[in-house]
This record gives C-alpha cells, structure tokens and sequence, in this order.
C-alpha cells in the first residue's frame, strides 16, 4: 500500500484515468462496429469522420498507438470508400 499522501493521488488520479480511457475506448469500438455494418454511403461517411476524430484523440493520449490509429482509419477509409 503507499505511503504517501501524493502516491495515494496518484492511485485515484490513475483509477480515473483508467476508466475514461477505456469508456473512450469501447464508444470508438462500437462506432466503428456501427460503421462496418451501415451500407448507405452518406450515414457512412458521416460516421467515418466522427470514428476517425474519435481514433484520432485516442492516439493523442496514448490510449491506442498512432499507427494502430492510422491503420484504422485507413482500412475504414477504403471500406467507405468501396460502398457504392
């Protein structure tokens, strides 16, 4: 257990953290399922950009890697890009 007062804030500090990356985390993953199974390419390029901003500031805080990030975005920028 820690001993100091700033290692106990860090301990809250870091459970919180915690648990908004991963609530950050399952919303993109499920906008991204939602993505995936849309055939309309209007709703499906709307969605892609909220899913790519949302990729994007999940890379910036170093919840995911920027390359996973930017393999993402790129494998869902083809795929709206194929719905005709």
């Amino acid at each position: 257990m820690a001993n100091h007062k700033s290692a106990l804030k860090r301990i809250r500090a870091n459970e919180a953290k915690r648990l908004r990356n991963r609530y950050q985390a399952k919303t993109t993953r499920t906008f991204i399922k939602r993505l995936k199974a849309t055939t309309d390419k209007v709703e499906a390029s709307d969605l892609y950009r909220k899913v790519s901003s949302m990729l994007d500031k999940l890379a910036k805080k170093n919840v995911i890697h920027k390359n996973n990030a930017s393999n993402k975005k790129s494998r869902l920028a083809k795929f709206v890009a194929a719905l005709g």
